[in-house]
């Protein structure tokens, strides 16, 4: 390597710095992390910092779910078969008065030509059934890319050294059997909820319709809140998943406060993908189109981590903290050589 390409190394390595996941952050002391608190402040930074490892989680997030592609590629009409139809709902009532006369006015078949233009419509084919059904895989992935993903922003959120593709994945190995459960039954009451919402929203006509469709619009925002906590503890703890779903439902109630400003900020990105995608007349398409596919849902992620760890640490790990403490310091006082287990944690 000669002197002139020794120069341009250190630009090039800063010139892709974003994407750089393994790179180290700034760092901060413990009393610039103590003075930070557990707000805005601290987890703007901890965003910034680590920008780069996020971009990495969403990439194995999608490849996780990489089934969900034959959902929309059934779903574009790309393998239906395309046929044309009146657009107008009249045609056939129009049609089938005229049917039967002799000669119809020059009014009559004005606006029959009018009603009887022809639209392009597409009608589902074997192959459109064949790739949702395909989609249909993503139940077996979504559990582990929600356990990976969740174990990742822990280490973030709690500052630890982070490396985002080995830690994803061993997490997955150390937690494949539960989370596969996890994410089934999660996966159906997500699906069963996103129907019931759009079933009522598009049906909904009598006092007793909407009393039932603001009920779900409810129990959706509190299952909303459980799953900041559910992938959360399934890698902080060795619980059943009954108590799992208990715990996500209390602490639900209990970091509402918390819960309320990560569901703003997943508006906040909602909105801005929805904008990119059918506002501002087309022209951030591009990027609407690469915000899932870059950085929304591990961004997503965590923010739910962040407002469900401080609330499960101050509730669940500090008290098992002080247990150990103690244990440590009787069997010193004790000089025995005999191993304390440490307390396995319980539902609150």
């Amino acid at each position: 390597m000669n002197d002139f390409d020794r120069d341009l190394e250190p630009k090039k390595k800063k010139r892709f710095r974003l994407f750089d996941s393994q790179r180290e952050g700034k760092g901060v002391t413990k009393e610039q992390a103590a003075n930070e608190g557990t707000g805005l402040k601290r987890f703007f930074r901890l965003y910034k910092d680590n920008l780069g490892k996020l971009f990495s989680v969403n990439i194995l997030m999608v490849l996780g779910c990489i089934p969900l592609l034959f959902a929309i590629l059934a779903l574009s009409g790309a393998v239906s078969r395309e046929f044309y139809a009146p657009a107008s709902d009249l045609f056939p009532l129009i049609r089938a008065e005229s049917a039967g006369q002799i000669a119809s006015t020059p009014a009559d078949l004005a606006v029959l030509a009018v009603d009887g233009l022809q639209t392009a419509e597409r009608a589902p084919t074997f192959w459109t059934y064949f790739f949702i059904g395909l989609s249909g895989l993503t139940v077996f992935t979504f559990g582990f890319v929600n356990v990976g993903a969740a174990y990742v922003t822990r280490g973030i959120v709690m500052g630890d050294p982070v490396f985002p593709y080995s830690d994803f994945f061993y997490a997955i190995k150390r937690n494949w059997k539960q989370g596969l459960v996890v994410g089934i039954i999660d996966f159906i009451i997500l699906g069963l909820l996103g129907f019931d919402l759009y079933y009522l929203f598009t049906s909904a006509h009598r006092i007793l319709d909407y009393f039932f469709l603001w009920t779900t619009v409810g129990i959706t925002l509190i299952y909303i809140f459980m799953r900041y906590y559910l992938y959360l503890q399934l890698v902080t703890f060795d619980l059943s998943i009954r108590k799992l779903l208990k715990n996500s439902l209390i602490f639900s109630i209990l970091g509402l406060k918390r819960n309320i400003l990560a569901l703003l900020g997943t508006l906040l990105f909602v909105f801005l993908n929805i904008m990119f995608l059918f506002g501002l007349g087309g022209y951030f398409l591009f990027l609407g189109i690469a915000m899932p596919l870059m950085f929304l849902f591990s961004h997503v992620k965590f923010m739910g981590t962040y407002a469900a760890y401080y609330k499960v640490k101050e509730i669940m790990i500090d008290p098992l903290q002080t247990e150990e403490e103690v244990g440590e310091e009787t069997d010193a006082e004790s000089e025995e050589e005999t191993e304390i287990d440490p307390p396995e944690p319980t539902e609150i």
